[in-house]
Formats: structure tokens, sequence, C-alpha cells
């Protein structure tokens, strides 16, 4: 009897130590068989990303007659280059136009507010020619304000421009009447496109927060942060011409900066010297010593096509 039990005791250990062995080579070829998985499945995660961003057309064409009108008299940043750089400019938006779709919710867009949209993404990245919004496909134009929920009707609809995230990542909200009266109003320091396509360069860097570390040199970021600081201070002391939204956050504050900056460089440069060198730094522009960019005409409907196709007016870009 207590040589079985001895037996007995010693079989139960030798199983005990081979289920425990057993065990031991589970969990060793479980943990191989996680890690395989795990590094197969981020090997597909970034085949995929690679594979099915988009590239970047380009083209050839020529900018159509009309187009370079409406930027001539409409776009006072365009008026300011030069011919060369209104080539440059001029294949920017048409590939701009290209790549990134835009649509018209509730509303009828016209070749007019392509072209505003088009000429506010390229005038903040004018200066940095390989610089695209990859993190953007799709503008879509309310007619008016909207709301969070994004209704154009109703009670709360007090915003102008948005830029989506989560389920609308990739995608820019902007209210037809904004964009329009941002050209249209070359004065008053607003630009609701351009504050919007700021919030995109802000964001590239991974988190809109004011600080585009795309454009600023790192020991400049606390400088930086210190002026926004005292430019929200005399915002609140009522002491600023800067748009008061501009002291909601230091992120609305930076495109509210940049809004004036690209509309008024001259001003901004004689009110706000040191925040005029520094956003000039950041885009590589200098503004203030371009000539104004011309203000719109009026042509008659018999007078010569401003495109210089020979045609009246009536008969070419007014058609």
């Amino acid at each position: 009897m207590i040589l079985r039990y001895l037996l007995s005791i010693r079989h139960h250990s030798l199983q005990s130590h081979y289920l425990a062995l057993v065990n031991v080579f589970l969990l060793h070829d479980l943990f191989i068989f996680v890690i395989v998985i795990g590094g197969f499945s981020i090997a597909v995660f970034i085949v995929r990303r690679l594979f099915n961003k988009k590239l970047y057309k380009t083209t050839s064409e020529t900018i159509p007659a009309r187009w370079i009108t409406i930027l001539q008299q409409q776009v006072p940043f365009y008026a300011m280059l030069s011919s060369v750089e209104q080539d440059h400019f001029n294949q920017r938006v048409m590939e701009f136009l290209l790549n990134h779709k835009i649509t018209e919710a509730d509303t009828k867009i016209t070749i007019e507010d392509k072209l505003y949209v088009a000429a506010s993404a390229i005038i903040p990245i004018f200066k940095f020619p390989h610089w695209r919004y990859s993190n953007l496909d799709e503008i879509i134009i309310y007619p008016g304000s909207f709301n969070h929920q994004f209704d154009t009707r109703g009670k709360g609809r007090n915003i102008l421009g948005m830029v989506g995230n989560g389920y609308m990542e990739g995608k820019m909200i902007l209210s037809q009447k904004a964009l329009r009266l941002g050209f249209q109003n070359t004065t008053d320091k607003k630009n609701t496109a351009i504050h919007e396509f700021i919030h995109l360069i802000d964001k590239m860097d991974g988190v809109i927060d004011g600080i585009p570390r795309l454009l600023i040199d790192r020991p400049y970021i606390i400088p930086w942060l210190d002026m926004i600081k005292q430019k929200v201070e005399k915002i609140y002391l009522n002491e600023s011409d800067i748009n008061p939204y501009g002291g909601s956050s230091q992120i609305e504050f930076f495109a509210v900066a940049c809004e004036y900056f690209f509309e008024r460089p001259r001003l901004l440069e004689k009110k706000h010297p040191e925040l005029y060198n520094m956003l000039e730094n950041m885009f590589a522009h200098d503004l203030a010593d371009r000539r104004p960019g011309l203000k719109p005409t009026s042509i008659g409907r018999n007078a010569s096509c401003p495109c210089q196709s020979g045609l009246k007016y009536k008969h070419c870009c007014l058609a």
C-alpha cells in the first residue's frame, strides 16, 4: 500500500511537471503567435496606407482666360504678384481643384466660388512649392452659417467655417456667404476661407494648437506663445484692432492674425511690427514691401475683355 501510494504521488508529480511544461510551451507559442500576428497586422496597415494613398495629380493644361480675369479682379494677393509668380499661382490653383473635391450643399456654387477656395488654400503656402494639403479631401459649401449639427436653418447657426475631425476628418465646411465676403471686402482683415486653411496648416504637425511646428523653429515657440499672450491681453482690454475672436484661444489667434497678415499686411506691420515679422518669417512672405493689390474695377459690357482675347467683355468672360 505504501509503495503504491508513493508511486501514485510520483506519478501525480510527474504529471504536474508535464502539465506545467506544456503550459509553458503553450504560453511561449501563444506569445510568438501574438507577436507574429501583430507584426503582420502592422505591416499590412503600412502597406495598405502606402498603396491607398492618393497620388497628387498634376496637369500641363493652361488655366482658362476667364479664371485669370477673376483672379486679377477679385483676389488682391494675386494682383500683387509678378507675371512669373502669377503663372506659378495659376498652376497651383489648377492642381488644387484637380485634387480636392468642392461640393455644394443646398446652394449653387460658381467658378468664382471654386477659385476663392483654391486661392485661399494657395495664398498661405505660396512660398512652399512642394506643400500639399494631404489632410484635405473635400470642401463642402453651405449657403450661410451653420451650427455644430450642421443645420443651415434654425437657431444656433453661428459657424462660418470648420475643419472636420473624427468622422468628418479630411473635410472642410465653408459658408458661401462668408467665402464671398472674404474677397469682396478686402479691408476688414477677415477671410473665413484663409482662416480655415490656416487651421489645416496648424494641424499638419498632428494637432491644432496655434503652434505651427512645420513653420516655426523650436527656439521661437516660447517667444511666439509670449507674443500671443500679450496680444490677447490687449484684445481683452479693448486696446487692439485684432479681431476679438482671436482672444478666445491661441488656436484662433493664430488663424485671425494670419487673416490680418494676408489681407492688410502694411497695416499689420505698422500697428503690430513684431507680429508681422514673426508671420513674415513663418510664411516667407514680405507682403508689406509689395505694391498693393489691384482693387476690382468696373468693366463695361462693350469694353475689350481684360483677358486680352480681343473680344468684347460681354462675348468673352462675362458670357
